[in-house]
């Protein structure tokens, strides 16, 4: 069972920006189509990297004062937070391999 925690605009400073530990942001929208891809990905995610990585998700419709502030485009959109920056995004549906070895480069 992973440990994804759902942020709002209202949660997101205090989860996302105010974490300990690095934390990956799943951008997306019901509407969009190649989200649920992505969605199996950041659950294994969320597993492997449990303790060293928080993984949340963000509604970019029901909040979009952070969407637009991040300049959320296109989802699915995962950014990775660390110290309260910003400091990878990846746009698009991505192998595992690819968001393991970017996630990595942020945890040691």
């Amino acid at each position: 069972m992973s440990s994804i925690t759902n942020v709002t605009e209202a949660t997101f400073k205090k989860e996302v920006l105010e974490s300990e530990i690095p934390v990956l942001v799943d951008f997306w929208a019901p509407w969009c189509g190649p989200c649920p891809m992505v969605a199996p990905v950041v659950d294994e995610i969320a597993i492997d990297f449990a303790g060293q990585l928080k993984v949340v998700k963000l509604n970019t419709e029901q909040n979009p004062a952070v969407t637009s502030h991040y300049g959320i485009r296109s989802i699915p959109t995962l950014m990775v937070f660390k110290g309260g920056r910003q400091v990878n995004t990846v746009v698009g549906v991505v192998p595992k391999t690819t968001s393991t070895k970017t996630l990595a480069q942020h945890l040691s």
